[in-house]
């Protein structure tokens, strides 16, 4: 999988900040949220929905770039039973989008949360 890469411009140059950073600090935002089990991947050969480890947790973000130097991003979630799911979504979306711009500087447009799958216990 190629990188993207996205590019900002600031008084002392030019940063280049590559996909893989986006998709780990969202990974880490949203599963440090109570409530998250984990990020989510819909396995293509039995249709499933997987807990992804820590290391992996990558393939449930979706980030897209925006030529204005922005980005969306789409999260796949696992979250545990009996929480809240309109708080936890509005925690996730607030937290991702304050750690993305407060670690990259990048402006959100946009945080979709899509809960694949819930646990019990």
């Amino acid at each position: 999988m190629d990188s993207i890469m996205i590019k900002l411009q600031t008084d002392k140059g030019e940063v280049l900040i590559s996909s893989d950073v986006f998709t780990n600090i969202t990974g880490a935002a949203a599963t440090n949220c109570f409530g998250v089990k984990g990020m989510a991947f819909r396995s293509m050969t039995d249709g499933l929905v997987h807990l992804l480890r820590r290391e992996s947790m990558a393939k449930g973000v979706h980030v897209t770039y925006h030529e204005d130097n922005s980005v969306s991003i789409e999260l796949h979630i696992i979250i545990d039973h009996g929480v809240n799911i309109t708080a936890l979504c509005r925690s996730i979306i607030s937290e991702v989008r304050y750690i993305v711009n407060k670690t990259t500087g990048v402006e959100v447009k946009s945080v979709d949360v899509f809960i694949d799958s819930m646990v019990i216990g």
